[in-house]
């Protein structure tokens, strides 16, 4: 017997009246520091649960087995008392994010880890061994998934009327987390939980866009427990998505700075990158407006990079990228960076923190250069996942994102 791409779940949430106060940003985004500043005075955070050494000893090991066990205690107190809730039968959740004038709205459900592990639930990243082992700790500790992994899906009239449909009436959680408003709605109706499960079923696959590391966590978690010999049940074999339509879903651009020039001065250097690409002085800062083309600071000023070679269209989708491109033709012959995912010598930096960021780094005497790259397509990480490629790290910078603590999904 197959099994389904996705099924319906009974979450824990937060009681009617505590979405607000329980959401919390992405335990990933957050230091320690930062996560215990917000969660000063509010026993309520969920902070308490996906980022538990807060309340340890300050310097506590946050992955320390006093750790993960505090997350689980802070997750049956706040079942205790009252501020989360456990579904009482299964169901989806259309979930909508609000920013800035943006708006996504997905359905949040239990994807198959056999599915992950076929290709029917896409990747597309590389992930790093101590990151995944942290949450597949913590996920096994709360005995739940808390952290959503962000995905995408071809848009599908089917999934599109579903969501309408429920969301029409009211939410059944809001909540504000740093600007963004998160919606919550519960498509409960038998038929309807019906007709949203036979729409996923019959995509071929969904993407994952953010959470490859908390995918590979759930997929550690299951390797335990089957080991084990779970015992009753198959919440194991199951991980928390939340999947929107791909024509709503904006990528931003995912930067770099380095920390130097590999020896050169500046000028030697602008002179070494001239074989690949056109340099241009600018006046303000460079944001690309197309593929190909680049900003770089460095020396106290902006230059317009343009690759003067494109990628031939037939070489495998991951070789047209753009941060392939740079790192193949700049990055790696020039200024000798190694593998991007462990040199300590570069860095990435975010497109929400906008390229003032960028100078202010360069400025700061820490790093000597920075790059803004135009923001990788939807199409083409799809391209690559269809294609089992793997992308550079940190290829795409996903926003607005998914908040932790308004759905988690049990998995005992």
């Amino acid at each position: 017997m197959s099994v389904p791409l996705v099924r319906p779940f009974a979450a824990i949430r937060p009681a009617p009246g505590k979405a607000a106060v329980v959401a919390a940003p992405p335990y990933d985004v957050l230091t320690t520091e930062e996560a215990r500043a917000r969660a000063a005075g509010n026993p309520a955070s969920f902070l308490h649960v996906s980022k538990p050494e807060i309340d340890l000893p300050v310097g506590a090991d946050a992955m320390s087995d006093d750790a993960y066990a505090t997350a689980a205690r802070n997750m049956q107190r706040m079942l205790a008392e009252g501020v989360l809730v456990r579904d009482a039968a299964p169901g989806f959740y259309v979930y909508r994010l609000t920013r800035e004038g943006h708006v996504q709205t997905g359905v949040a459900a239990a994807a198959s880890m056999a599915a992950y592990e076929n290709g029917r639930v896409r990747r597309h990243e590389l992930t790093r061994p101590d990151k995944e082992h942290d949450r597949a700790r913590q996920i096994d500790a709360v005995n739940a998934h808390t952290g959503p992994v962000f995905a995408t899906h071809r848009a599908d009239d089917r999934v599109a009327a579903g969501i309408a449909a429920v969301t029409a009436g009211p939410p059944a959680m809001q909540a504000e987390v740093d600007g963004t408003s998160h919606e919550v709605w519960t498509v409960d109706d038998p038929a309807a939980v019906t007709e949203m499960a036979a729409a996923f079923e019959a995509m071929p696959a969904i993407y994952i866009a953010d959470g490859h590391h908390r995918s590979a966590a759930a997929a550690r978690v299951a390797e335990w427990r089957r080991a084990a010999g779970a015992g009753a049940g198959d919440g194991h074999e199951w991980f928390l998505v939340v999947s929107f339509p791909a024509d709503e879903v904006a990528i931003l651009d995912y930067n770099r700075v380095v920390r130097d020039l590999n020896g050169l001065d500046p000028a030697v250097f602008l002179d070494a990158i001239t074989d690949a690409f056109h340099v241009a002085p600018a006046t303000e800062p460079v944001r690309p407006d197309a593929p190909g083309v680049f900003g770089l600071f460095v020396d106290g000023g902006w230059h317009r990079l343009q690759v003067r070679t494109p990628p031939p269209a037939d070489v495998p989708p991951v070789a047209r990228l753009d941060i392939t491109v740079l790192t193949e033709r700049l990055l790696a012959p020039v200024l000798a960076i190694g593998d991007p995912r462990t040199d300590p010598r570069i860095d990435f930096v975010g497109g929400g923190r906008g390229l003032g960021e960028l100078e202010r780094r360069v400025r700061s005497g820490d790093w000597a250069v920075a790059f803004s790259l135009y923001p990788t397509s939807l199409a083409d990480l799809m391209a690559v996942a269809d294609a089992g490629q793997v992308m550079p790290p940190k290829s795409t910078w996903f926003e607005p994102k998914l908040a932790d603590g308004l759905l988690s999904l049990p998995i005992d």
